[in-house]
């Protein structure tokens, strides 16, 4: 992994809301936000994100979606929208769609 897509996710970590899960059951999702669970299938851990709307139009994350659906259908395991994939996959794509929002 080079040095660039460290810093990348080390920037996603920064613009994507993550809270450990004893936090969860009080959070309020922000408005214009969306939660996700992120964590490949095999491992039954996943990590819950707050991702902008905006993220659901993008190509890119539309592709996660598309995953998700051929993975659970629309029975997700978590109760919401789960991505079987792994964090750092996730980090990544977030943070290509976060550059891309702030060159708009």
């Amino acid at each position: 992994m080079g040095i660039g897509i460290r810093a990348m996710i080390r920037q996603a970590k920064n613009n994507v809301l993550v809270r450990p899960r004893k936090e969860l059951a009080a959070e309020i999702i922000p408005k214009g936000h969306v939660a996700v669970y992120v964590g490949e299938s095999h491992y039954k851990k996943h990590r819950r994100f707050v991702v902008p709307i905006s993220y659901l139009e993008h190509p890119l994350f539309q592709e996660l979606l598309r995953k998700a659906e051929d993975e659970y259908g629309f029975n997700h395991p978590m109760g919401g929208l789960t991505i079987p994939c792994s964090e750092n996959t996730f980090l990544t794509i977030t943070s290509h769609l976060n550059l891309i929002s702030k060159c708009q």
